[in-house]
């Protein structure tokens, strides 16, 4: 009985990995070798040891360099071109939006710390109001009639002073 070969790891013309195992023992050399080999492509590049041997996502592989006069080429160039275009477009009109929104921010901030000094403004000058009108009220208003030793006097215009 023969021993089965260790599978062979190859490289194609296309750079992908190609595995090469005897598929079985033959007693008999007249077939040819190729006939028992079968060929398994691989998702790992044939310089497997650069990448450290993980597989590399389709996106990351390496694209053969397009001919800079080819059609194909201009198309991906000016696609390429106009969404950079785009791009620079929509994030100049968004600073736009947001100087304009700050602007806007700033003007109403204003008026409301206007709003403000004016509403202080006011709440001084009913305060001032109140306690006057309060004071005035205490001024005018007459004790309880009781024993004479313990209210106070009542006011005369003499102690006064007005």
């Amino acid at each position: 009985m023969s021993r089965p070969s260790q599978p062979k790891l190859t490289a194609d013309h296309n750079g992908v990995s190609v595995i090469q195992s005897q598929a079985h023992a033959s007693s008999s050399s007249s077939l040819p070798a190729v006939a028992g080999l079968q060929q398994v492509p691989q998702l790992v590049p044939a310089n497997s040891s650069s990448t450290g041997g993980k597989a590399l996502p389709p996106s990351k592989m390496k694209k053969p360099p397009a001919d800079k006069d080819s059609e194909e080429y201009r198309q991906r160039r000016e696609r390429n071109n106009l969404a950079v275009k785009k791009s620079r477009m929509r994030s100049k009109q968004k600073a736009m939006d947001t100087q304009q929104r700050v602007n806007e921010l700033k003007e109403e901030n204003e008026r409301l710390e206007a709003k403000i000094k004016l509403l202080s403004k006011e709440l001084s000058v009913l305060k001032d109001l109140f306690l006057e009108h309060a004071h005035n009220l205490a001024d005018n208003v007459q004790p309880p009639a009781g024993p004479e030793g313990s209210s106070p006097a009542p006011n005369s215009s003499s102690t006064n002073g007005q």
